[in-house]
């Protein structure tokens, strides 16, 4: 009986040696935003969006300073004209200013568009980048740094740029 009960002490410290040594997992942690942001394709990417980005604000500086010499215009020759010309203006002004919105509306879609077309392969090839590090390194769990309140594990973000060549 004595046996068995030592028996089983061994056997209980074996499986709670054994399940405290699996709890103790491997952490790491990354700044995913500082990664993407010094890759060269992201900065390629970032001149491309601003490029486009000024084109539409140019297209929006000239469609603005049409309508305000429209108005302008319409301003000064209201005298002139009948009530039912001036209305007719007004409902013009009207409809030139909800396309000059809508035109807003269209160039800030499609800049996010391009945003996610141009960075979802930049991201996709960071987090490649992530995975193979942190499985050479044996890491079994990479955390987001930003979202981290006390980060005391390692920080990857050095071995990352080095597989990626930055």
């Amino acid at each position: 009986m004595k046996q068995l009960k030592t028996l089983l002490l061994a056997t209980a410290l074996c499986i709670g040696s054994l399940s405290l040594t699996q709890a103790q997992s491997k952490v790491a942690h990354i700044n995913t935003q500082e990664l993407i942001a010094a890759m060269p394709e992201a900065k390629a990417a970032q001149a491309e969006l601003e490029a486009l980005g000024k084109t539409y604000q140019t297209d929006m500086q000239a469609m603005g300073t049409e309508y305000q010499n429209t108005v302008k215009q319409f301003d000064a020759e209201a005298n002139t004209k009948t009530d039912e010309e001036n209305q007719k203006r007004y409902v013009e002004l009207q409809e030139k200013q909800q396309r000059i919105q809508q035109f807003r509306a269209d160039a800030q879609q499609d800049l996010a568009k391009k945003e996610a077309e141009l960075f979802k392969p930049i991201q996709e090839k960071a987090f490649a980048a992530i995975n193979k590090v942190s499985k050479a390194l044996g890491y079994e769990y990479v955390l987001e740094r930003t979202t981290l309140i006390v980060a005391e594990g390692k920080d990857i973000l050095p071995e990352v740029k080095k597989e990626l060549g930055i």
